[in-house]
Order: C-alpha cells, then structure tokens, then sequence
C-alpha cells in the first residue's frame, strides 16, 4: 500500500450513531411520556417508571439532556459537514462502501435532528402539543 492509499480513510458512521442515540433520550424524556398520557395510556407509562425508576431523571434533568444532545448533534454535524468533501479510495469497491456510509451517516444524523426537535416540541411546548393532538 502507498503512503497517499493510507491515508485516504472511509468516512466513520460512530458520529451519527451517537448523534442517534443521545437524541433518543429526548424521545424518553419528552415526546414518550406526553405522547402515553395525551392517548390516555398513563398507566403504561407508570408500569414504565415502576419497572425502570431511572428513567424520571431524564424528565427532571431536561435542559442537561437537551443540552449535551445539541452539541453532540452540532458536533456530528460539523464532523458530516467536514468529511463530505473528503476522497474515498480508489478501488471501486471501497469507494461505494466510502458512499453508502456517507449517506447511511447523512440519514442517521436527520433522523436524530429529527428526533430532537420532537422531543423538544413535546418538551418544551406541552400545551401546544396537548391541543395540537387532543
């Protein structure tokens, strides 16, 4: 392998997939609880709480998890923002494997921008979101 060849590195879905996964936790503190208890399912929120106590923290700690989500979704953004442009390699196989991460990242990384602004309308805007779906 050449030095340039050693250099050229696929693009890491890791960003996006933690992305992902912080931006879930605004689904469970937020969107989850008021979604169960607007569609009259309270109870299976409760047995949800009973079942896993830690949980609430989430809820009570909402602007933190907000927060920390945000920079990792501005930190994944800017890492997806910087290896856009970055070469695949030139083998024909690699670099169609470099283009589907490339969009697989692309697409985790709405879905969690997605899944933060849910959380924050449910979060944030609960009355709204109470008359918006009631």
């Amino acid at each position: 392998m050449t030095a340039i060849q050693e250099e050229v590195k696929s693009p890491s879905v890791l960003p996006a997939t933690l992305a992902l996964f912080t931006s879930a936790t605004t689904l469970i503190c937020c969107a989850l609880p008021a979604m169960l208890v607007m569609v009259g399912m309270g109870a299976v929120w409760s047995g949800v709480i009973g079942a896993v106590p830690g949980i609430t923290w989430f809820g009570a700690n909402k602007s933190l998890v907000f927060g920390v989500t945000g920079l990792v979704l501005a930190a994944s953004g800017a890492w997806q923002w910087h290896a856009r442009k970055l070469p695949c390699p030139a083998d024909p196989l690699k670099a169609r494997a470099c283009t589907r991460l490339r969009r697989i990242s692309w697409t985790l990384w709405g879905i969690s921008v997605a899944a933060f602004c849910i959380g924050g309308f449910f979060a944030f805007f609960p009355g709204f979101a109470a008359t918006l779906f009631l």
